[in-house]
């Protein structure tokens, strides 16, 4: 049986609920990428809707989307909590990223290089240079999550995009662990400078070892620092 244009088209309320829930899951994604819910604690459904000012149902849906993404754990009979990563998601997470961001660096340096990005890349090193010498460690995390999201950009592969931002946003959960541990790794600028300098170029070979041996570090890094703040 046919149906008609108004039968077929959404109605304007669940248009609103659906922006309304869309909403509240960045909101609640932010918060939980800067560290306002630490790890191990229960979301209560009923709790951010009263702190959001909304409704139990856009909550409840905007708690099933960050399951579903792999930022929110829901345990059956229990609720939803903000994961405790260990060392084996760590091994993963960065696992993942390499995956990624090796696609997304081969592609860049054997194509035109997009207008901006060499530029954005240097802006950014000198940014994390600038940070890291006042020992803001947040900005730093943050500058670093920048530069290989500027790479990804690059590719202009929007499917790509969307698995680093899960992946990346998983990275976020690993950092707020450490948040008030070591300052970052000494090492760190350097190897984003010498990333960039390799985008700049045409040895695919190279920026994907330097890559690879970037991710070994961070990973040895994060996995230190996850002990040192579970002790």
């Amino acid at each position: 049986m046919p149906h008609d244009a108004a039968s077929a088209a959404p109605s304007s309320a669940q248009i609103s609920r659906r922006t309304l829930a869309s909403q509240v899951v960045e909101r609640i994604r932010s918060e939980l990428l800067t560290g306002a819910f630490p790890p191990g604690s229960q979301l209560g459904e009923a709790e951010l809707a009263e702190s959001l000012g909304v409704s139990r149902g856009p909550v409840r849906e905007a708690l099933a989307r960050l399951v579903h993404e792999g930022l929110l754990l829901s345990v059956p009979h229990r609720g939803v909590f903000v994961p405790l990563l260990g060392e084996a998601d760590v091994l993963d997470i960065y696992y993942a990223r390499e995956a990624l961001e090796a696609a997304a660096f081969r592609r860049v340096i054997t194509s035109p290089t997009p207008p901006g990005l060499l530029l954005a890349l240097d802006a950014t090193v000198d940014e994390l240079a600038r940070a890291s010498r006042v020992g803001d460690w947040s900005k730093v995390a943050d500058l670093d999550v920048r530069f290989h999201s500027l790479v990804i950009e690059a590719a202009g592969s929007p499917r790509l995009r969307r698995m680093f931002d899960t992946v990346i946003a998983e990275t976020r959960l690993c950092l707020n662990l450490q948040a008030d541990a070591d300052p970052a790794r000494l090492d760190l600028l350097d190897e984003h400078r010498e990333l960039a300098r390799l985008i700049a170029g045409d040895d695919v070979d190279a920026a994907l070892a330097t890559l690879t041996q970037h991710f070994e570090e961070a990973t040895v890094t994060v996995r230190k620092r996850l002990r040192a703040v579970r002790r």
